[in-house]
């Protein structure tokens, strides 16, 4: 399965989706590589920040690549692992447009912002393009840093369910520090203590994918 996690929009948190998705997909004895397409490379820091920390490594492999680089070597390097996460920064970029071209799915993290929601437009008509060349391109919208409570959610939600060309995950990532937290000790929230947050976060996993039932299973500790 190869995985893109990208948007137009910056700041969305894309690079925790991703790097998240690695541990998680990993923890399932998955050979899984993750490819930093972001020019600011966080999910590299991120990696050489678990690599530090933990006496196993990281669990997954990790590259840099840019551009066009991303879909000749994914042609290449599929064979080799069970799961390619590809981390693309937040603008209409070639690493974007490359990682469009070879995904299996594209996750299109969006906050509950005006600015965010605004933003979906451009990333679709970059699915659209993208599926002339790779028909396959399944698109899923993922309300990302959503609000504890409160109505934005809902209705962030409701503009996104228009977009007849992406799906619209049934699940929401909601704001929580257990992100921020776990991602400063080199974790994934799925190893971190914060029941609510795995709960979400395992939900989203099995929307997307069909394989990993028990990924919420990944106790804090075991690395």
């Amino acid at each position: 399965m190869i995985v893109a996690v990208g948007n137009v929009k910056g700041g969305v948190g894309k690079t925790t989706l991703a790097v998240n998705l690695a541990v998680a997909l990993a923890a399932q004895k998955r050979d899984v590589l993750l490819i930093d397409g972001d020019e600011q490379q966080t999910a590299m820091a991120f990696t050489d920040l678990r690599a530090a920390n933990g006496d196993a490594g990281p669990g997954y492999t990790a590259v840099s690549l840019q551009g066009a680089a991303i879909r000749t070597q994914v042609r290449q390097l599929t064979p080799k692992y069970a799961d390619i996460i590809i981390d693309v920064g937040g603008r209409d970029t070639g690493s974007l447009r490359a990682a469009l071209t070879i995904a299996d799915i594209v996750l299109i993290p969006v906050q509950p912002r005006s600015f965010d929601l605004w933003g979906v437009d451009q990333t679709a008509e970059l699915v659209r393009e993208a599926r002339e060349i790779n028909d396959k391109l399944r698109a899923i919208t993922v309300l990302n840093g959503a609000d504890p409570q409160g109505r934005d959610n809902e209705e962030a939600a409701a503009v996104l369910r228009e977009h007849q060309s992406l799906e619209h995950a049934p699940t929401w990532i909601v704001r929580r520090k257990a992100f921020p937290n776990a991602a400063a000790a080199g974790l994934s929230v799925l190893e971190y203590d914060d029941p609510k947050a795995i709960d979400e976060f395992n939900r989203l996993m099995t929307f997307a994918f069909v394989y990993p039932n028990d990924i919420g299973k990944v106790a804090n500790g075991n690395r």
